[in-house]
């Protein structure tokens, strides 16, 4: 166990420690006191936390720290971060930009989705710091405006994410161009086999830290259920909404398309909205955050891509308007509210085919979401569904349930224990008897005999 208490224990540099100061922070978080003096002594470290723990600024600080005490600026990239999102880049860099305002640091942020022009520019100019998402860290490095052969610390954050949207062939030819002497920071929600095995790969003789299992949401969070008809959820969605106790709502939506719906319905109500997902550009991506952070949009629908990439400040409630098909997601999702210390609310819509989804939401987080009957829009039906355990499985685990069916088979067909298929029998009209299909039977034989001996059948 860590014997930090506050910030002060944690012997901050002087222009760290006011710009920490600044930003209100006193009591650090359990990630914070665990993760900085072991980076400050130089160790490499494998950090296991959800969302909303503090991360950027356990590994920030520290950093900042090691890079202003080893010498001046050289002029070529001494930090990598990769992170899978654009959003979450940009959050980053804007916490090294915010840390080290005091330092003579430089940093920038690189990702796709806009022009490169401006981000080659920057890049001639050598930051000490490089925030990247994976493709156009890529594009770059080949273009030869990225050289990695000076850095000193690379952190590797969301890793989980980084490897469930199809980046782990990137990240290991980011790998391969680092030079071995460095110190690396390896940060994941969770650890999944494949996940730990790039740890590795990353690491050498790393500190873990553990901070909350991944199956705990935030205690701070009040959590709601609420049934509904799939055609009734827009109608609850604008009833809550004209609750001025909402004063910045976070909707999540499964599809793109879905949350383009859903913003369009919003803003036909008077309620100010945008939306932000994958088909976006970056450029309208960008600005919708923005409006959502200084308060012009109320709400803001997005979709998962967005859940672990959104940190905004005041998110009273985060309102599942779809279930997420990943039970995990629901966490990283509610985690968008109860920041910094501050109590949020978290309200979930389910529908009757979205039974499965809630079931194993449940079951990750061990704990069943209250449920709120008193609203206009109750589906009573798909409340009875949940009270008699009825099995409705979600689409996914259909799929799953017959992936594993067709897998048995073809094992038993290999082993040679499997029964024959049974023959299926054509529908009949009516029950033939005995008697008649021997007689079908026999005329059979009597026609082809007939026909074997006629003059004809040789010709």
């Amino acid at each position: 166990m860590s014997n930090v208490k506050m910030f002060s224990d944690l012997h901050l540099i002087k222009p760290i420690a006011i710009a920490v100061g600044k930003e209100g922070y006193k009591i650090p978080t359990p990630i914070q006191a665990q993760c900085i003096p072991q980076l400050l002594k130089g160790r490499d470290l494998l950090g296991c936390a959800q969302t909303g723990t503090g991360k950027t600024a356990a590994f920030a600080l520290p950093v900042l720290q090691n890079m202003q005490k080893s010498g001046a600026r050289k002029r070529r990239i001494r930090t990598l971060v990769m992170t899978p999102t654009r959003e979450l880049a940009a959050q980053i860099h804007e916490s090294f930009q915010t840390y080290g305002r005091g330092l003579r640091l430089t940093s920038t942020v690189i990702f796709g989705g806009v022009s490169q022009k401006a981000q080659e520019r920057a890049l001639r100019r050598g930051p000490d710091i490089l925030v990247a998402t994976p493709g156009r860290l890529l594009d770059l490095m080949s273009q030869k405006f990225i050289n990695l052969k000076h850095v000193e610390y690379f952190i590797l954050d969301e890793a989980d994410r980084m490897l469930d949207m199809g980046f782990i062939h990137d990240v290991r030819r980011v790998l391969d161009a680092l030079p071995e002497k460095r110190q690396s920071l390896f940060f994941s929600a969770t650890m999944p086999p494949a996940v730990a095995k790039l740890a590795d790969r990353m690491l050498t003789d790393p500190v873990r830290v553990d901070v909350a299992p991944k199956t705990m949401t935030a205690d701070r969070i009040d959590q709601t259920l609420m049934f509904v008809d799939k055609g009734d959820k827009r109608k609850l969605l604008e009833m809550l909404l004209h609750d001025t106790a909402i004063r910045r709502a976070l909707v999540f939506s499964r599809t793109k398309h879905g949350a383009d719906r859903i913003c369009r319905d919003l803003v036909r109500a008077d309620i100010a909205a945008g939306a932000i997902h994958g088909n976006k550009s970056q450029n309208a991506r960008t600005r919708a955050l923005a409006a959502f952070k200084n308060g012009k949009f109320r709400v803001l629908v997005a979709t998962d891509i967005a859940a672990r990439g959104i940190d905004v400040d005041g998110v009273s409630h985060v309102i599942n308007f779809d279930l997420p098909n990943e039970s995990e997601s629901y966490v990283h999702r509610i985690g968008r509210t109860a920041r910094a210390g501050k109590a949020g609310k978290a309200i979930s819509f389910c529908a009757g085919d979205e039974m499965g989804y809630l079931r194993e939401i449940q079951k990750l987080i061990k704990r069943q979401i209250p449920l709120d009957r008193d609203h206009s829009f109750h589906s009573e039906q798909a409340s009875r569904g949940m009270e008699n355990g009825a099995p409705a499985l979600s689409p996914a685990q259909k799929q799953s349930k017959a992936r594993a069916g067709q897998a048995r088979r073809r094992k038993e067909l290999k082993e040679g224990t499997a029964r024959p298929a049974r023959r299926r029998r054509r529908p009949q009209s009516g029950a033939k008897t005995q008697e008649s299909r021997g007689a079908a039977a026999s005329g059979g034989k009597n026609r082809r005999r007939r026909r074997r001996r006629s003059p004809q059948a040789g010709k």
